[in-house]
């Protein structure tokens, strides 16, 4: 193999896993720190011990007469420890840059969408636009089949329905689910933000991991449900739930 390849690809590697190599890295310097301290104590010990004078023991140093006669024991674990505290620094700082890049590219791409939304119905009409997202929800369907899925009891209408970012079935309607969404309007209007999960909580649902992460700002807009209606492959009629504007991951700016 090429030297020169190899180098790069080994460079490409270390980079791309550099959050997790400097928390091992951590881990093993805490674990370091923790046995060079302890190997550290009985030396500094002694020397105390050998300079006792005067009837003085060794709970009669001061502190700053301890540290004068043994801190020379402790610079390997303290070297250690700061070797461990900047490995934890640089692990948090990749991952916040890393973050914080991804975050700018969902915002662009969210944007695009957009635009890209707004151009189609221009070009093609509201109507056509609507067979667009219908297709798209038969896809999302047949993707998801009910047969596989769980459906949750929401103890609010017995309509199924179908939840296009969690991928979960649930039955309601449509009354409650725009109940629900002009309720989560007026708290935007007046919290300024509303997190998914919020939303699942008051349709019957189970909060979920991404739940927390997207949500609505208002700026934004209201929270405006969008409905298609489908067949599933057992020809029972099917609620897909979407949303006029779709939640988003850095809502809380």
């Amino acid at each position: 193999m090429n030297v020169k390849k190899a180098a790069y690809q080994m460079r490409h590697l270390i980079i791309k896993n550099s959050p997790t190599i400097l928390t091992g890295l951590a881990v093993g310097g805490l674990v370091t720190t923790t046995v060079l301290a302890v190997k550290a104590t009985p030396k500094a010990l002694d020397i105390l011990e050998r300079n006792k004078h005067f009837g003085r023991q060794i709970d009669d140093f001061t502190n700053l007469e301890i540290i004068k006669l043994t801190y020379k024991c402790y610079i390997p674990a303290a070297v250690m420890g700061g070797v461990t505290i900047a490995c934890i620094i640089g692990a948090n700082t990749v991952n916040l840059r890393r973050n914080a890049a991804l975050a700018s590219l969902y915002s662009l791409s969210e944007t695009a969408m957009k635009e890209y939304k707004t151009k189609v119905i221009e070009t093609i009409g509201e109507k056509k636009e609507q067979v667009v997202r219908d297709e798209l929800a038969k896809d999302k369907i047949k993707n998801n089949p009910v047969n596989d899925k769980e459906i949750i009891i929401t103890g609010e209408g017995n309509l199924l329905c179908f939840d296009a970012f969690s991928g979960r079935y649930f039955k309601s309607d449509i009354e409650t689910i725009k109940r629900v969404m002009n309720h989560l309007s007026r708290e935007l209007l007046s919290n300024t933000m509303i997190s998914l999960n919020e939303m699942y909580a008051d349709l019957g649902l189970g909060g979920t991991q991404m739940g927390d992460m997207l949500g609505w700002h208002v700026d934004d807009g209201l929270i405006e449900a969008e409905f298609s209606s489908q067949l599933t492959e057992t020809g029972v009629p099917c609620l897909v739930l979407g949303f006029v504007t779709e939640p988003r991951y850095i809502y809380t700016d």
